[in-house]
């Protein structure tokens, strides 16, 4: 970056980081310094390795987010517009500002890196700043594991905050399910342990309520025992999609669902030749090969198989190189009853949708149908609640990714549009076909989306009763902008 331009991001937030570079001395750095640099490329997607912060905090500890998050709560009533801030872990996010800001202040959870089981191995508590590898990594050791993201870059705190799920949600729940603790840091710069007992509001709103009361600086999740498991891709032919619609229905709708099955159904388009294949993620969380829940896929005639007995750490390196940093990237998710037909529908507009993008260099496009079987959203309201605002009542249920990655920004305003466009198609045919459900997955959502208005109304305003109570001023509000606000 030119002198100039440094000094253009200086100009706004300049004062609020000179104070925290004289309470925070050597954790504060500028453009053009290593630690800067570093933390802006450490980003997923090019979008928001391309803003630029005033200043960026290293912080080390929960002191230091606490020195922080006072500072600019305070410098944000006396400069207004001044000291506006993210907060980052993993930076996985694909759109611009959800964890990182122009012209502001970001703090980096990236050395918040702890991973610390109980003694009786019966929890973990993990930094935010951790991505999910290296927590799988200490814990494959020691034969216990946590639920947590299915890929190994992204990072704990996002995933965790908007509910996420992982391969053992079928037994567990959502990942903000499992958590016991968090350990967070409230707009006035408190340092709170928030448990069930302790703040029992805050505990329900920060599982699924995303970046909206706070900083957390530690989760604590129940942890359980985990050997070894099968798990892997296999390829198919897309001549053989209207036989994986009918199999993942009647996976996900079967009233016996085997809760060591995890299932990632995916479309892949491929440009070159304007053809798609299937990608079938399969992971059995037992040392079992072939088990018969899977047997409507493994069947198909198959074009590759990665299948094979291995460790989680494993299975989710894996899963992270079918989609690599350092390109533009898109999610756009959707919320759907399970239905073999409703499948074939999204895959078909897609498929004529898709044209358009076609010329689009460097593009990579792919459609995932996930299963929501009641068994994961029936597992909510023995674990305390959550914010997600699902239950077995919403009946079996699948959810949608759209992924998106090109090479160039020209191509930025044609892919949104096409985008938006196509998921208003899927809404329109699902409506009509009374599959439309309002849920959308938070850490899957577009930044033109509405996943915490999608919770319901009555979840929505526990979260908007609980801001208020927790961050009167509403500084998570309006001082942090990125990410899904409880206004939006």
């Amino acid at each position: 970056m030119s002198t100039s331009a440094a000094t253009t991001y200086l100009n706004q937030g300049k004062t609020c980081c000179a104070a925290l570079k004289l309470v925070l001395p050597g954790k504060v750095s500028y453009p053009d310094s290593t630690p800067y640099n570093l933390s802006l490329t450490s980003y997923w997607s090019v979008q928001e390795e391309n803003v630029h912060p005033t200043c960026v905090v290293s912080a080390t500890n929960t002191l230091d987010v606490a020195l922080s998050v006072f500072l600019l709560t305070i410098g944000g009533q006396v400069f207004p517009g001044q000291c506006d801030f993210a907060v980052r872990s993993g930076g996985h996010t694909p759109f611009v500002g959800a964890a990182n800001i122009q012209q502001g202040i970001t703090i980096d959870l990236s050395a918040l890196n702890q991973v610390t089981p109980s003694k009786d191995l019966s929890t973990v508590t993990v930094g935010p700043g951790n991505r999910w590898s290296q927590v799988y990594s200490k814990l494959d050791a020691l034969g216990i594991a946590v639920g947590g993201g299915r890929v190994a870059i992204v990072g704990v705190g996002g995933l965790t905050l908007g509910g996420g799920v992982s391969f053992f949600s079928p037994r567990y729940g959502f990942v903000c399910d499992s958590i016991v603790r968090f350990e967070v840091v409230l707009a006035a710069g408190l340092t709170v342990n928030v448990t069930k007992s302790s703040y029992p509001d805050l505990w329900v709103a920060l599982k699924g309520g995303s970046n909206n009361f706070g900083v957390v600086t530690a989760f604590e999740s129940t942890a359980f025992k985990q050997g070894k498991f099968w798990g892997g891709f296999i390829g198919n032919d897309i001549s053989t999609k209207d036989a994986q619609f009918a199999a993942f229905e009647a996976l996900n709708g079967n009233p016996n669902y085997d809760e060591y099955a995890a299932l990632i159904n995916s479309y892949v388009y491929t440009p070159a030749t304007n053809t798609w294949y299937i990608a079938n993620n399969i992971e059995y969380t037992k040392a079992q090969a072939n088990p018969p829940f899977f047997a409507n896929f493994t069947s198909l005639p198959q074009t590759f198989s990665t299948m094979r007995i291995s460790n989680l750490t494993d299975f989710t390196i894996e899963l992270a190189a079918s989609n690599p940093d350092g390109r533009r990237q898109l999610f756009v998710t959707g919320t759907y009853g399970n239905s073999a037909r409703m499948m074939s529908n999204i895959f078909d507009i897609a498929n004529s949708t898709v044209q358009a993008l076609r010329d689009v260099p460097g593009i990579a496009y792919s459609l995932s149908f996930q299963p929501v079987p009641t068994v994961i959203t029936s597992k909510a309201a023995a674990r305390g609640g959550n914010s997600l605002g699902l239950s077995a009542a919403d009946g079996n249920l699948f959810n949608l990714l759209l992924t998106v990655s090109w090479d160039t920004e020209a191509d930025d305003a044609l892919i949104n549009t096409q985008a938006k466009a196509l998921f208003d198609q899927f809404a329109t045919v699902s409506k009509q076909l009374g599959l439309f459900n309002e849920y959308l997955y938070l850490n899957y959502a577009a930044p033109w989306q509405k996943p915490i208005a999608g919770y319901g109304a009555a979840s929505v305003a526990n979260l908007k009763a609980v801001s208020k109570k927790y961050d009167p001023k509403g500084v998570f509000q309006v001082q942090v902008p990125g990410g899904f606000k409880l206004s939006d």
